[in-house]
């Protein structure tokens, strides 16, 4: 097993959806329909395809009242029921159980009117105190709990096949919410169908040719990488290498992609298997535009034709291949990616595809219109025979923008323009690892990498790297190794935090031309500066709030994060490895340390006696590397996984009246143990990766 394999396993352990990476098995289409809903003394029961969803018990019995509507506005279906409490009662309480399957998960559904703009996603089942609705993704319901009420929800029974929460709900009205077929109807994904397909369930990290050396790539200078990469930054989990543009002989039919132009003379399949032996995942950049070759010529009736009968241009895209025409992708498609796939390719960044889309076959709809052929079908069509001829097991990754009409087809979008960018996201937080994985671009390792770093891995996005191997062997990696690999994790709101991109989906139909950023793709302008990432795991929970900028005097308020505004926090910072304290009701971030240009503040509730407070691994501040933490009377014992080579600290709290009276380690040396006040620091260093146990006495 390598390095790479064997610090991914634990991960992978971690992860809450780890089954997802199976195929689906074939189920029903949800109905687009209303559910049943009955409120009869004292009881409520909410039944929607086949089975009861919700039911509980209402405070006041036969004496409060309920009205139930249904709005249908096209074809969006809307359900709520309005609880009043009994006349003579200020409030009234209701206690229910929300069941769904195994890929549901407590979130928001609704954008509050109030606090500061605040991303959320979850490694683990969400614990937010602003969860007020449940959302099934296998089948795209969620069922929520309006403003104005107290109200909670919390994660029950836990399983692959179903999951059940705990809603409680108090006021003088109370309105339950219901909407069936959410996405694909409320949010306008009309292709979105997540009973057929389960989201990618494991890291996405690694390299990217495109911004070290451009179209001028070599087989030398991936060779290189390979080597530079592999040693310094495989262990730490970034396990994909990917071939951008500037291999191939042309853009055209299979061969010209097949056989690599004089700049690769040992050719692709050797390439292939020079990546893997390092440990690496090959991964290939391909086009949808066709600019070389005769076979316009030859084959006319393989593209779209203009109104003289030959094959029609489109910019960017050149000729359009007529993805309508089973002979076209029999000829043109399917050899292709089969053939890579022979050669060993497995992770496949599809480029071009909104000029296919957007210059190919909107500009061209005349043409699809006279044979009676959907162009979007067809389009679909492209992209699932290169899905069918790679197979679910391979990385597919759409590029670039917003393609709303290939959910279910694509593992990931490349969301903006080229470089990377934040404002995504927030402007598709929703999407992520709902969807597809959001790929917010390659990030250099320049003056931000400690920011983008951050921001990425606390969103479960796409993380890859973009610099020449000579970055790998310099002292320059911290950022990038801390954030990797990255979590799966699911959006904490099924809203889109800043919707002024989203909104504007329904655009993609008309657009002729995808010659810059539409409407709709990721902007460049961030609204949010701040990024939380709740980690629940069998020994614990808590929170990691990355912060990118802001008023340093305004407080960080913890009921704007969702925690209990009561309880006492401990607050540490990652970057600058600094305990900030112990606060209740909220905690002053102070200023950005320019170096960083970003905090990452690990939040934990405080506990009456000696605690782990975080490791210095990952800035999940455990999330990736804590496989057990407990307390046994006044001994903490833990288990953690090291990266061969790579100090790893120990944070532990001391209070007043304990002292540490020892500590053990069996599987890596104890290189220093450190008291800094409030806080104890031990330094681990093992020569071999692996799992190592760890004993506290107090």
């Amino acid at each position: 097993m390598t390095k790479t394999a064997g610090f991914l396993g634990i991960v992978t352990a971690f992860l809450f959806a780890a089954s997802l990476a199976s195929e689906p098995a074939a189920v029903p289409a949800p109905p687009n329909d209303a559910a049943r809903i009955d409120v009869a003394g004292g009881k409520i029961a909410v039944r929607y395809a086949g089975r009861t969803i919700l039911e509980g018990t209402i405070e006041g019995g036969e004496a409060v009242a309920s009205r139930i509507n249904v709005v249908r506005s096209g074809d969006r279906v809307e359900q709520t029921v309005l609880l009043t409490a009994p006349a003579g009662r200020r409030a009234m309480k209701l206690a229910a159980t929300v069941a769904a399957s195994g890929e549901a998960f407590a979130c928001e559904a609704d954008r509050p009117n109030r606090g500061p703009l605040l991303v959320r996603h979850a490694s683990g089942l969400s614990r937010n105190l602003r969860n007020r609705a449940v959302y099934d993704r296998a089948g795209d319901w969620v069922l929520s709990v309006d403003f104005g009420p107290r109200a909670v929800i919390r994660p029950g029974a836990f399983g692959d096949a179903e999951r059940t929460f705990a809603l409680e709900a108090e006021g003088s009205e109370i309105v339950l919410r219901f909407r069936p077929r959410f996405y694909q109807k409320h949010r306008g994904l009309s292709f979105f169908e997540p009973w057929t397909y389960k989201p990618w369930p494991k890291s996405v990290a690694g390299w990217i040719s495109w911004f070290a050396f451009y179209d001028r790539v070599t087989e030398k200078d991936i060779i290189e990488t390979a080597d530079a990469f592999s040693a310094a930054m495989a262990p730490f989990g970034y396990d994909i290498l990917q071939i951008d543009d500037g291999y191939q002989s042309g853009k055209g039919a299979p061969g010209l992609w097949l056989k690599p132009n004089a700049k690769f003379p040992n050719g692709l399949s050797y390439l292939a298997g020079y990546i893997k032996s390092k440990g690496l995942t090959p991964g290939l950049w391909t086009g949808a535009s066709f600019s070389d070759g005769d076979e316009p010529l030859k084959h006319p009736d393989w593209f779209v034709r203009g109104a003289d009968g030959k094959p029609a241009k489109g910019n960017w895209i050149d000729s359009i291949v007529d993805a309508s025409n089973p002979a076209a992708l029999d000829a043109l498609i399917t050899p292709l990616y089969k053939g890579l796939r022979a050669q060993g390719w497995e992770y496949f960044k599809v480029d071009a595809l909104r000029h296919l889309r957007y210059e190919g076959y909107n500009a061209h709809r005349d043409y699809f219109d006279k044979s009676g052929t959907d162009l979007v079908a067809a389009y679909r069509r492209y992209a699932r025979t290169i899905r069918e001829a790679i197979g679910r097991e391979a990385f597919m990754l759409g590029c670039w923008g917003i393609r709303p009409e290939l959910a279910g087809i694509i593992d990931g979008c490349r969301i903006g323009d080229d470089g990377f960018a934040y404002a995504g996201l927030s402007q598709y937080n929703s999407f992520n690892n709902i969807v597809w994985r959001n790929d917010p671009d390659h990030i250099e390792l320049n003056d931000d990498r400690y920011r983008s770093t951050l921001v990425t891995s606390l969103t479960g996005s796409v993380l890859l790297l973009t610099d020449k191997p000579e970055m790998y062997r310099t002292g320059d990696l911290e950022a990038a190794r801390r954030a990797a690999p990255v979590l799966f994790t699911q959006p904490g709101q099924v809203y889109d935090v800043d919707p002024s991109r989203s909104d504007a989906l329904g655009r993609v139909d008309t657009e002729v031309s995808g010659s810059g950023p539409r409407p709709f793709d990721a902007g460049y302008t961030p609204a949010c500066q701040l990024y939380l990432l709740e980690i629940e795991r069998p020994f614990g929970s808590w929170a990691v709030l990355g912060r990118t900028g802001g008023d340093a005097s305004e407080t960080v308020s913890f009921a704007d994060l969702g925690l209990d505004p009561q309880a006492e926090y401990l607050v540490f910072e990652f970057w600058t490895k600094k305990l900030l304290g112990s606060f209740t009701g909220g905690f002053p971030p102070g200023p950005i340390d320019p170096k960083f240009r970003s905090q990452a503040f690990c939040i934990r509730r405080r506990e009456a006696g000696p605690q782990l407070l975080a490791t210095s691994r990952h800035v999940t501040c455990g999330g990736v590397d804590l496989v057990d933490v407990r307390r046994e009377g006044t001994t903490l014992v833990g288990r953690s996984r090291l990266v061969g080579g790579d100090p790893y600290v120990i944070y532990l709290t001391q209070p007043e009246g304990s002292a540490l009276a020892g500590f053990e380690c069996h599987g890596a040396e104890v290189r220093r143990t450190e008291k800094d006040g409030f806080l104890i620091k031990i330094m681990l260093v093992a020569d071999a990766g692996g799992e190592v146990d760890w004993t506290a006495h107090y």
